[in-house]
């Protein structure tokens, strides 16, 4: 069976919410996310895994407790498991997440934000 290819422009085409990945494609037992960033999200952490942000589109910070990571379009970066962090995006933004398959995007913090679970596009 052929596999199709993402075309990752055409999917933030298919849904607007800001802080809702959706599911791309999965390698192994991880998941490569699609997601709208716009304005602040939760302190929170994934005390199992790392999580990669990779900006596609857009200006994200990433707040830590000791500092704040800045990235543009075409930075990725790793936020170590258990690390405490809190996205924000001063302009809506596109993301592609990478992470293991069932990671609740607000870690173990209840909020109005935490999005659904494995949610295809």
């Amino acid at each position: 069976m052929k596999e199709k290819s993402v075309n990752l422009k055409e999917t933030f085409k298919k849904f607007d919410e800001s802080w809702s990945p959706k599911v791309v494609a999965e390698l192994n037992d991880y998941q490569f996310k699609v997601a709208w960033f716009e304005g602040e999200f939760v302190w929170h952490d994934h005390s199992e895994t790392d999580e990669a942000f990779l900006v596609l589109e857009g200006h994200i910070l990433i707040h830590l407790e000791s500092e704040t990571v800045s990235l543009s379009e075409g930075e990725l970066y790793i936020v170590k498991k258990g690390l405490r962090h809190k996205p924000e995006a001063p302009v809506k933004s596109k993301v592609l997440l990478f992470e293991p398959k069932g990671v609740i995007n607000t870690g173990n913090e209840q909020s109005d934000l935490q999005a659904e679970n494995d949610i295809w596009i």
